[in-house]
C-alpha cells in the first residue's frame, strides 16, 4: 500500500467511482485488463463524489492554465481510482507506459504540455522515477465531452502475481 500511503501523505484522496450526469450512458470499460497491461479510458477531473469537477471550458479563455493543471491532477486521481477498482492494490502497477492527454484548447494555445505536467509529476511522485516515468502526448482539441478542460488516458504494466488467469482477458 505504498502508493496509497504516499497519497495520504500528500493529503490526496481518490474520488468515488465515476458518476455520470443524468442521461449519459457509456458502452466501454473505464479500465480494461489484458495480460500484464491495463488500458485506462479517458478520464476527466472528478469531485470526491465521482461527479465531473469544474471548471469547464476551453483553456485559457474560460479555464486558466493553473486551473487546467489542477484539472489534470484530478484526472490523475480519477485514473488511480479506476485502477484501484480494477486491481484492488495500486502497488500492482509496475510501470506507467504511455499517457495520452487531450486539452480543450483555444485555437493556437501552445501550452498543452504544461497542462499535462501536473499529471506526470503526480504519477512520478507516487510511483518513483523508474515506474512512474512514461511516454506522453498532450494534444489541443476544439472540444471535449462534458466541456471538460482535460481528458487523460493511459496504459500501465502490472504485476500478475496472485491472478487466477494471468494470460486471460480479465477486466
Amino acid at each position: 500500500m505504498r502508493v496509497e500511503q504516499r497519497l495520504a501523505e500528500l493529503g490526496l484522496t481518490l474520488p468515488d467511482r465515476v458518476r455520470l450526469p443524468p442521461g449519459t450512458t457509456i458502452s466501454f470499460a473505464w479500465a480494461r485488463m489484458r495480460g500484464n497491461r491495463v488500458f485506462v479510458s479517458g478520464h476527466g477531473a472528478l469531485a470526491a463524489d465521482g461527479s465531473p469537477a469544474g471548471p469547464f471550458g476551453p483553456v485559457p479563455s474560460q479555464v486558466s492554465l493553473p486551473q487546467a493543471q489542477a484539472s489534470a491532477r484530478l484526472a490523475g486521481l480519477a485514473i488511480l481510482s479506476s485502477l484501484k477498482e480494477t486491481l484492488t492494490d495500486l502497488d500492482r502497477v509496475t510501470a506507467w507506459l504511455i499517457v495520452n492527454g487531450l486539452v480543450n484548447a483555444d485555437p493556437g494555445f501552445p501550452q498543452t504540455t504544461s497542462v499535462l505536467n501536473s499529471f506526470s509529476e503526480l504519477i512520478i511522485d507516487l510511483y518513483g522515477a523508474d515506474a512512474g516515468q512514461h511516454a506522453r502526448t498532450a494534444i489541443g482539441v476544439s472540444a471535449l465531452p462534458l466541456n471538460l478542460p482535460v481528458i487523460i488516458s493511459a496504459e500501465v504494466e502490472i504485476d500478475q502475481s496472485g491472478l487466477a488467469d494471468p494470460g486471460g482477458a480479465a477486466g
